[in-house]
């Protein structure tokens, strides 16, 4: 779905907080996805939208950003309610929804749904800004992919290094492709291979890397990495760059803000609150 599609909304209409929702829901077709936390409005301030502040995690420093911004609405791809977590809203949690209450401000969540749209979502975005074309599905069988297929001109790592720290303002962790296991040295060989298929899925993904492999991928680009990873793309013969779960997944996020702002003629600030995981 487009911007110019059916879901234009008039720009004197009054923006509740769940009209807001039910167009993002449609938008990003939320309620495909079996995700880790609910997917839409989370907590309702109760008052019509006027300003809206977006952010990759609601924080409780997004939140004080967006009280100093007189926002009436918050929009992230890290809300609350995940599974597993404790129930009571207590503590930082119950610090964090007690001002968005006090202060009259909705707070909408959308995780895969903003990882998988193929225009807007954190995948698409990152492989634009990397001037990487998708060519399809990281899991081409499923109903709802999440990951993507990439590919770019040909080049090696350190030219893609590059890249990447330009395009996102920090420096990847890379693990090369080429290791070199001898009788008395175990090091990394200097990558000269060339990079041009590349597995994507931004944040905490890094076990995708089995199946970009599987897919024929040169590389596979996400934002963590774990132990297991590093043996993985060595003994896989794949390059893995670990390019951070927040910095990954910051242009998802901003596009939907953008939609936002054009479909219902609010002003829309993202607020980057800093985060070097």
């Amino acid at each position: 779905m487009t911007a110019n599609d059916s879901l234009t909304v008039p720009t004197n209409t009054i923006v509740t907080a769940q009209s807001l929702a039910t167009f993002c829901d449609e938008y990003l077709s939320a309620s495909a996805f079996q995700d880790y936390a609910p997917n839409g409005l989370q907590v309702d301030g109760g008052r019509p939208i006027q300003r809206i502040v977006t952010g990759v995690t609601a924080c409780e420093a997004l939140i004080d950003a967006a009280i100093a911004d007189n926002a009436s609405a918050i929009m992230v791809h890290h809300g609350y309610f995940w599974k597993g977590e404790p129930a009571p809203i207590t503590g930082m949690k119950g610090r964090r929804i007690r001002k968005l209450m006090q202060h009259g401000i909705s707070m909408l969540g959308y995780h895969l749904p903003l990882d998988a749209h193929p225009v807007i979502g954190n995948n698409a975005k990152l492989a634009d800004l990397l001037d990487m074309t998708v060519i399809g599905p990281l899991y081409p069988h499923e109903a709802h992919p999440v990951g993507n297929i990439a590919i770019c001109e040909p080049q090696n790592a350190q030219s893609l290094i590059a890249q990447i720290t330009k395009a996102l303002g920090r420096i990847p962790l890379h693990i090369s492709a080429n290791y070199k296991t001898a009788t008395n040295t175990d090091d990394e060989r200097p990558n000269d291979r060339l990079i041009e298929r590349v597995g994507i899925c931004t944040g905490g993904a890094q076990d995708m890397i089995e199946q970009a492999a599987l897919m024929g991928c040169d590389a596979f680009i996400s934002g963590e990495i774990s132990e297991r990873t590093t043996h993985i793309a060595r003994e896989l013969g794949i390059d893995y760059f670990a390019c951070g779960h927040h910095a990954t997944e910051r242009g998802g996020i901003q596009a939907l803000g953008d939609i936002i702002a054009q479909q219902f003629g609010l002003p829309v600030t993202f607020i980057d609150i800093d985060n070097p995981a």
